[in-house]
């Protein structure tokens, strides 16, 4: 499992990484931020996740193309 953090006040909702990563990320519709999937958050938190090995290259490449670097992506 890879474990992904956003700070998610720090998030300018500029699409990017829901984008790229469809399966791990997307717009919250109330505040417009970017969070995690509902299945891969950890205790029901948006902005923690732990998702599988097999979705880490978008995880990482998601996080990579951020451009205000709010998504913390740990293996």
């Amino acid at each position: 499992m890879v474990k992904v953090t956003i700070d998610r006040p720090g998030c300018i909702s500029c699409e990017s990484c829901w984008t790229l990563c469809p399966d791990v990320f997307e717009q919250n519709p109330e505040d417009e931020f970017s969070e995690i999937m509902e299945q891969y958050r950890v205790n029901d938190n948006p902005a923690e996740g732990e998702v599988p090995e097999d979705l880490a290259d978008c995880v990482w490449e998601a996080a990579d193309s951020c451009p205000v670097t709010v998504i913390i992506v740990e293996d």
